[in-house]
């Protein structure tokens, strides 16, 4: 009996993304169907190349078309993504080629924000996305140290403009005020300077098409908080804490500015959770524990993940070396793989419209 297209779209039908908690088919995901003699090969198209159950919906597409046509050959399922853009049309006025834009933020200093917001940028992109990277924290810039560039932006010309062009490396477009300054000047500027810094990253910087840009943020929720928040539409902040009380009381208060705000919370990150002792393998709880989870709960957001103290997160940081980067098959960088791909499926589910129509298929 020959396989027909139409019993495979059936098949299809029946395989949920777990995420949107629709079928594939309405959804719109099935992009190709080539059925040669009884061999089937199928492309879906994922909201994000950085979806954590991407495995997942591929082997159940196989299953489905194997339970559904007793007499199938080959199955062959092609996994594809395009990035959905945030439905804020006045993200496309400020940055237009943009279709997400995420708050890396905390409450407090020495969480190690910026650290996370590094490695979370280079796994979206060694995913496969098109991550930038905004260096918000006009006083404490440490993102050029951290991805270990010295040099200064190029000025890219139009008929009509002249705009800086974002330096790259590890795969990620990155712009920050100490790319502009000598390394060990400080920056003695009132608040109003500083936001207009912020500003210009976004509206005099040549970004182009971009999946993802994160903004790593200053702790706290001044001027530069603000002047994000009103300058464009956030697609969703990420909050990183570490477990003890101190840090806890501290992010509350970033959380309650982002949702005052009408800024959707992506997550929670805890950092320094744990130490594992290389010798003996014992775990620690330095800075106590479940911090992170009890404030998820209770402002009833998703936990994105959990990261250990380790020397070579806080080496790759001195040495312009991400973790992520460097050491790419390490538990660690596996963690911060987890917690990317957390965040990128909570990013699809805040930009997917319940609305989606059913779509006949005529491939």
């Amino acid at each position: 009996m020959s396989i027909k297209k139409e019993t495979i779209i059936n098949a299809l039908s029946k395989v949920n993304d777990p995420d949107l908690k629709r079928d594939l088919v309405s959804l719109g995901m099935v992009k190709d169907i080539t059925i040669n003699n009884n061999d089937v090969a199928v492309t879906v198209e994922l909201t994000t190349p950085a979806c954590p159950l991407k495995d997942k919906i591929q082997q159940d597409c196989v299953d489905a078309i194997k339970n559904d046509n007793p007499g199938v050959g080959k199955i062959s399922v092609t996994m594809s993504a395009k990035v959905q853009h945030s439905q804020n049309q006045r993200l496309n006025e400020i940055l237009p080629g943009v279709k997400n834009t995420i708050a890396v933020a905390s409450g407090k200093g020495g969480v190690g924000k910026s650290t996370v917001a590094v490695n979370l940028a280079i796994a979206l992109a060694l995913d496969g996305a098109k991550v930038g990277l905004i260096d918000a924290d006009i006083y404490g810039p440490s993102i050029p140290t951290m991805l270990g560039i010295n040099n200064k932006p190029m000025i890219f010309q139009d008929t009509t403009t002249a705009k800086m062009v974002p330096l790259e490396n590890f795969g990620i477009k990155v712009m920050s005020i100490g790319f502009l300054i000598d390394e060990d000047a400080p920056v003695i500027w009132r608040g109003p300077m500083a936001s207009s810094a912020i500003k210009q990253f976004m509206s005099d910087v040549h970004w182009k098409e971009l999946d993802y840009l994160i903004f790593d943020l200053p702790p706290g929720t001044g001027d530069i908080q603000l002047t994000l928040v009103q300058t464009i539409p956030l697609t969703g902040a990420v909050i990183v804490t570490t477990p003890q009380e101190v840090s806890i009381v501290d992010v509350k208060k970033a959380l309650r500015m982002f949702q005052r705000v009408n800024v959707p919370i992506l997550g929670i990150v805890e950092n320094m959770s744990y130490f594992v002792a290389p010798d003996t393998g014992k775990r620690y709880d330095i800075f106590g524990s479940a911090g992170g989870q009890k404030l998820a709960a209770e402002f009833a957001v998703p936990m994105l993940g959990e990261l250990p103290i380790n020397q070579f997160i806080r080496e790759g940081g001195d040495n312009g070396k991400p973790i992520i980067a460097d050491k790419k098959n390490s538990d660690v960088a596996f963690k911060f793989f987890e917690i990317s791909r957390n965040m990128a499926a909570e990013i699809s589910k805040y930009n997917f419209s319940a609305s989606v129509p059913n779509i006949e298929i005529s491939l």
